[in-house]
């Protein structure tokens, strides 16, 4: 749908670009930034929505902040990672700052857990919170450094190591804070946080914390966690849909029930309320949240909760007596006399996860799909929206001004009929924006024909082989990116006894920390899985080339995605071309995303799966990725490097 013919601000902003570069050598005007800022600046004028496909490249940030502070509204702009939050606020806004005629008003907001309580860190000073020598080290450098911090964020302390236990005993997350009642309240940082959200043009969030407030919002608690806002601006917007149906759905899990018992036990007997009786109740309910939970087996992984009906009816005891030990919990801790702050918010805490077993149990809502996942110790039940465009529409998109959502990766075969779809917003005007290099030169897309099917078992072999022979011709400098944790695990196993370059695998160590590794090790090789398909740049020779194991089409046998995919069905549509392909075709985009992230890179990009070249729907992947160099030959791939 064409836009409107914009006002003058973006254009006379980025018409200054010869100027903006000789004040600073780091901007460079990148063809199509213009012309997405003044899409983005025609529909907040117009208060319409608008997808965004900009390649990458682009200078999409600047393309929709520049038209977002020029707006004069306030904005909140939505980013799929903290990283990116952070780049936002620390790079981007202080070069604009530069460029702007008046100061800019921005902020950025994350989830309470990464900022400090400050009530907690005097109490723990007082009180017996802390156990071990390295808890007591961790928290002396939390102390000094609260003395001087403004924010409060965690990311600002480079000394605390990742895996502190004493930082989850002075954070600021919600399961214990009295908010108003609190002593510290007046200067506590999430105080602040919200007091520079109220002065701000700007809002920098997360998608969690972006749906998390959505949620609180429409469960009619009092207040958001954001201030008020015209528009909203979704970077990384293809997360969309995954976020949004954790935050639209319940959850529970017998870690919360834990929590709940040991926060209770803790504050009564540091507020001294506590009493033998209380005591009985919080053991009773520790016993009865075992018993329940497990019911649910001991076999690792995701199934769908069929037949609650029968569950039910088998273990009614089970569930009724678990129900009834949360109302005493709540009839012990609302009957307290003069109780102390902290007791309303474990009230709270009681009464939603009551809540929250009540309706995965009970609900007859056919808009959600329940199932049951197990992880090591963890049992987590799940109620999650089959589709999410309804609640988007109804909770977000009819109610405000303006939505804009950008990704380098949401068209598919060129259109956003799919985005659309599944996200509610089939009114949206739309845009491409090519991405800002030459992908026929710097990048060869090889597809090896004589690899067996990826469903047979002797595609693992021959793929490890040719890995191998692909390692070979890029002199390592490569990630291996593949489907599952099992066909990652079973090539390298083979691959890294047949290469002399280093080799590291995901789950070795924290994804950060491999990162940095591979990108201070020459001719380094990541083997890794769905967490590095996106949000992942490594710039230079470095990464010289990005190897996928298979067409990353989403598991069907995933309670979710099975959901959807019956729910497809059962409307008359096909979910293989409607749902399964489109989702996978983006995936693959993202996954070799991770290639060329400069003018300079090159570099080869490698699908073992020839079923992208054997199948009638194949060309939809071709079609959905930039123009690529292309060859069936290895041959070809020696070339290249060799150049």
């Amino acid at each position: 749908m064409p836009t409107q013919a914009p006002s003058a601000g973006a254009r006379q902003f980025f018409s200054r670009r010869g100027a903006l570069s000789k004040w600073h050598p780091g901007y460079e005007y990148r063809p199509g930034q213009l012309e997405m800022a003044e899409a983005v600046e025609s529909a907040l004028a117009d208060k319409r929505h608008l997808i965004v496909e900009a390649g990458t490249g682009t200078g999409k940030t600047l393309a929709y902040l520049v038209p977002a502070l020029l707006s004069g509204q306030r904005i909140v702009v939505s980013t799929g990672t903290k990283n990116l939050q952070e780049q936002l606020f620390f790079k981007d806004v202080p070069f604009l700052g530069r460029h702007f005629p008046r100061p800019l008003r921005v902020c950025y907001m994350k989830g309470r857990g990464n900022y400090a309580c400050r009530q907690k860190i005097y109490d723990a000073e007082r009180e017996p919170v802390l156990a071990g020598l390295e808890e007591i080290a961790d928290f002396q450098i939390i102390r000094e450094w609260e003395k001087t911090t403004e924010i409060g964020d965690r990311a600002e302390i480079r000394t605390l190591p990742e895996s502190s236990t004493t930082w989850g005993k002075v954070d600021a997350r919600s399961d214990l804070c009295s908010g108003q009642k609190c002593p510290s309240f007046e200067k506590c940082f999430i105080t602040l946080m919200h007091q520079r959200a109220q002065e701000s043009d700007i809002v920098i969030v997360n998608h969690h914390l972006f749906f998390a407030d959505l949620a609180i919002r429409d469960a009619n608690y009092e207040g958001g966690i954001l201030p008020e806002y015209h528009a909203v601006v979704f970077d990384e917007a293809h997360e969309i849909e995954d976020v949004a149906g954790q935050y639209f759905g319940v959850a529970v899990s017998n870690y919360r029930f834990q929590e709940l018992r040991r926060d209770t036990s803790a504050v009564a007997r540091l507020k001294k309320f506590g009493t033998p009786e209380l005591d009985r109740v919080l053991q009773r309910l520790d016993e009865l949240a075992v018993q329940f939970f497990a019911l649910f087996g001991e076999a690792d992984g995701r199934a769908a909760f069929q037949g609650r009906e029968a569950f039910l009816e088998a273990n009614h005891e089970a569930y009724a007596d678990l129900v009834t030990a949360l109302d005493l919990v709540q009839g012990h801790l609302k009957l307290l006399k003069d109780p102390p702050q902290e007791v309303l918010p474990l009230f709270r805490r009681a009464v939603e996860l009551q809540g929250a077993v009540r309706f995965i149990l009970e609900a007859d809502d056919e808009r959600y799909v329940y199932w049951v996942e197990k992880r090591g110790r963890g049992v987590f039940l799940q109620a999650t929206p089959i589709d999410v465009s309804s609640f988007l529409s109804e909770r977000l998109f009819d109610k405000i001004d303006c939505a804009v959502l950008t990704s380098a990766t949401l068209a598919v075969t060129g259109n956003f009929e799919f985005a659309q779809k599944r996200l509610g917003l089939g009114g949206a005007r739309t845009l491409v924006v090519p991405g800002h290099f030459d992908y026929r030169k710097q990048a060869l897309l090889y597809v090896p024909q004589h690899l067996p099917d990826p469903r047979s078992p002797a595609f693992t072999r021959a793929a490890a082989d040719e890995v191998v022979r692909l390692l070979r011709h890029s002199r390592g400098r490569a990630f291996v990116l593949f489907t599952s944790y099992e066909q990652m695990r079973r090539v390298h196993d083979r691959v890294s006894n047949e290469i002399e370059y280093p080799t590291l695998l995901q789950g070795t160590g924290p994804r950060s920390a491999l990162l940095e590794e591979f990108r201070a090790t020459p001719n380094c090789v990541l083997f890794a899985t769905s967490s590095f398909w996106q949000g992942v740049d490594v710039p230079g020779e470095q990464l010289s080339c990005v190897i996928i194991d298979k067409l990353p089409f989403a598991v069907p046998s995933d309670p979710v995605v099975s959901a959807r995919i019956e729910s497809i069905r059962q409307a008359g549509g096909n979910p293989f071309y409607d749902y399964q392909i489109p989702q996978a075709a983006i995936a693959l985009k993202q996954g070799f995303g991770r290639l060329i992230r400069s003018r300079t890179d090159r570099g080869v990009l490698v699908l073992l799966d020839n079923r992208i070249t054997r199948q009638r729907y194949g060309q939809i992947f071709f079609d959905s990725l930039p123009d690529y160099g292309f060859t069936t030959r290895l041959e070809d791939v020696e070339t290249f490097f060799d150049v």
